[in-house]
């Protein structure tokens, strides 16, 4: 069936449509040909433009002064809109840097980027290829068959996160369950409940969890990012509670979804594409390129929200003051004026220009522990695999926040 450019805009709003690669991928070729600065409404959100040409993204990004995250930093119901402004305005609401706007957002972000710079990672590293070899292992001890996407992607990059942050492993598959709660609050299959009082029950016990955590290393400070957080100051006064529990939040899920999602993606990749999986074992020297093109290929965050501070005229639409848009980053991935055949899978791609870590004030702080951890585990898997192929139906997670594979059967051969 043959989408219309308005059925292509709902799309975007439409959780399952990211749960079904060819039908998002459909619509946002449909987009960015005909209407690439599209206006949605769809039924139950509040309105916004769609934004799916990578150069827009772009200059959305670079204009962070005149669009701003602040008050809709994600796509959420038009009832859910309301409910979070109403607990901002009590002070009780989820506050990361994904929030959060200059000049607070330059602060708060300052608190956790020493554990993030190049000197940090080169120590974090020897502890990344040890998880690595371990799962690789595991998979061993599977015996040959197992959902990749459940098994083992979602546990490596959670384990590595939350080392990072100093939780002891006993709590690690909580946070798994509170991790995949969050980010699957629109999945039937993942979800705690479809309701916006069960969805924030979510948030409430991530916060109790971080909680206690602060108090404890506010009192026993140790030499982790947990402890960082915990006693940070900003102009002379510790975080609240609040904004201290949002930003274990975001370390700890945004630093393990975003991870997996690649990892699953990046071997359903290889396995749909043999002569890439041939090619980039017979040279290693690729992966720095591969793993760049894994993270294109899947881009694990679908969208960001920015709101207009005054009219802005973009591609001859004006976007008026106080209007949202929505930057479509597996749009602007495929977009066919940057990338050289986007539908492509290439482990060589060069260059590679990709939004998917976003761009400007707001990069994401952890794209090279990412980077790090997608090479580190397919450079102890690919040497030792002798055979690889599909066991069953892959399934992705229903969102329009951040997703990927929620189950990647696989048979395989390792040495």
């Amino acid at each position: 069936m043959t989408l219309t450019v308005d059925e292509a805009g709902l799309a975007l709003a439409d959780p399952k449509a990211y749960a079904d690669d060819r039908r998002l991928h459909e619509a946002c070729a449909l987009l960015r040909r005909e209407s690439p600065v599209h206006r949605v409404e769809g039924p139950g959100y509040n309105p916004f433009w769609a934004v799916t040409k990578h150069a827009d993204v772009l200059e959305i990004e670079r204009e962070h002064t005149l669009f701003l995250n602040a008050p809709r930093p994600l796509l959420a119901t038009a009832e859910m809109d309301e409910l979070n402004r109403t607990r901002a305005e009590q002070g009780i609401a989820l506050r990361t840097l994904v929030h959060m706007d200059d000049p607070d957002h330059r602060v708060v972000r300052a608190i956790g980027a020493d554990w993030f710079r190049p000197r940090a990672m080169r120590a974090l590293e020897p502890r990344v290829r040890e998880l690595a070899r371990r799962y690789v292992d595991r998979m061993v001890g599977f015996g040959g068959e197992c959902d990749f996407a459940r098994q083992v992607a979602a546990h490596f990059p959670l384990y590595v996160i939350l080392s990072l942050l100093g939780l002891p492993e006993s709590d690690f598959d909580r946070m798994l369950k509170l991790t995949q709660e969050l980010f699957g609050g629109d999945d039937d299959e993942l979800q705690r409940g479809a309701s916006n009082e069960e969805k924030l029950e979510v948030l409430m016990d991530f916060f109790a969890y971080f909680k206690d955590l602060t108090e404890a290393r506010r009192a026993h400070p140790t030499d982790d990012l947990a402890s960082a957080i915990a006693n940070a100051e900003v102009d002379g006064k510790p975080l609240n509670d609040f904004d201290t529990a949002s930003y274990y939040v975001i370390v700890a899920t945004a630093g393990h979804d975003t991870t997996s999602a690649t990892i699953a993606g990046g071997l359903q990749a290889l396995i749909e594409h043999p002569d890439q999986l041939d090619r980039l074992r017979a040279d290693p020297a690729l992966m720095p390129l591969a793993v760049d093109e894994m993270i294109r290929w899947v881009t694990p965050v679908k969208e960001f929200m920015r709101t207009a501070t005054r009219d802005y005229e973009l591609r001859g639409t004006t976007i008026r003051e106080g209007e949202s848009v929505l930057l479509s980053y597996p749009s602007a991935n495929r977009d066919e004026d940057v990338f050289d055949d986007p539908f492509r899978f290439d482990v060589g791609r060069d260059p590679n220009k990709h939004l998917a870590f976003g761009f400007g004030v707001h990069y994401c702080l952890g794209a090279a522990l990412a980077r790090i951890e997608v090479a580190a585990f397919f450079e102890e898997l690919l040497p030792r695999l002798r055979s690889i192929e599909p066991a069953g139906t892959p399934e992705n997670i229903a969102t329009t926040f951040v997703g990927g594979l929620k189950s990647l059967p696989v048979r395989y051969s390792l040495a």
